[in-house]
């Protein structure tokens, strides 16, 4: 299974808490080649983080899931506990730079912003920013990254939890070519266009609540090649084998330039193991 990062990211430790410790992972250098792998059939499936609570949506994998066709077949709900790393023996006064994904200097921005004198450098990864401080034996940078990466690479937690003080929590979406479930789908993710007239996103939405179908979350996305148009990513409580959700999408037909399906998947929280079923 396919995840962005070096082993010990945290889109590896939520496949193997979705699934078990021993499944076989792959780890990719961009979330374009965490596609591309599972596009070409390299990975059966892959990992994808697409929003976080503290930072929001992870754009690019928005947009990389209409381009490559992929599906949606999962989704875990994972908290995030961010940890600062040295090499043994550096001290917080010792750090300089302090390395990480963008997406988790963000999550530790009020902790960056109280460090004096301190630079922060985006790198492609977290785990990866860990091995590369305990490879080049730096000591006056640390990393930013989740507690397992420190203890299973020999490295020591400085300071643990310095994510912004918020509950911090990363949703992913397990993504596929076949529609294959694990858990009976419970909610539903779509896509669609929508023509350029007043109040059609009113419009858009109301097929929706007049079948009084939760809608759990929209985001807008620029349509390219068309400046100011948009396409809006929506996910709802239900399914197609629902009679309700069938009439509501063919009624989103008739108002939209198109409506695409993503996929219909169950949502799990991996901090209690439950399911949304």
């Amino acid at each position: 299974m396919a995840f962005q990062g070096a082993p010990y990211a945290f889109s590896e430790i939520a496949i193997k808490k979705y699934f078990n410790s021993s499944v076989r992972t792959l780890g990719c250098r961009s979330f374009e080649e965490l596609f591309a792998a599972v596009d070409s059939g390299k990975a059966l499936c892959g990992m994808a983080p697409i929003e976080n609570s503290l930072t929001g949506s992870i754009h690019r994998n928005y947009d990389l899931l209409l381009e490559s066709q992929l599906k949606i077949v999962g989704e875990a709900i994972m908290p995030i506990e961010q940890c600062l790393i040295t090499n043994p023996g550096v001290r917080l006064e010792d750090i300089r730079l302090i390395y990480s994904h963008p997406q988790a200097l963000e999550q530790c921005r009020q902790f960056l912003v109280s460090l004096p004198g301190v630079d922060a450098v985006a790198s492609y990864d977290t785990a990866g920013s860990v091995i590369m401080i305990r490879d080049r034996k730096l000591r006056d940078a640390a990393a930013i990254a989740g507690k397992s990466a420190a203890l299973d690479l020999g490295m020591h937690i400085l300071r643990a939890e310095v994510q912004d003080p918020s509950p911090n929590y990363t949703r992913f979406w397990i993504i596929a070519k076949q529609e294959n479930h694990w858990e009976t789908p419970t909610r539903t993710s779509i896509v669609f266009s929508m023509k350029n007239i007043p109040g059609a996103l009113f419009k858009a939405l109301s097929v929706f609540a007049l079948r009084d179908i939760d809608l759990i979350k929209i985001e807008s996305r620029p349509l390219r090649n068309r400046p100011w148009d948009y396409l809006f990513y929506l996910t709802f409580a239900g399914t197609l084998e629902d009679e309700k959700c069938r009439n509501a999408i063919r009624h989103l037909q008739e108002i939209t330039y198109f409506v695409t399906l993503l996929g219909s998947y169950a949502s799990r929280s991996l901090e209690s193991g439950e399911s949304d079923q």
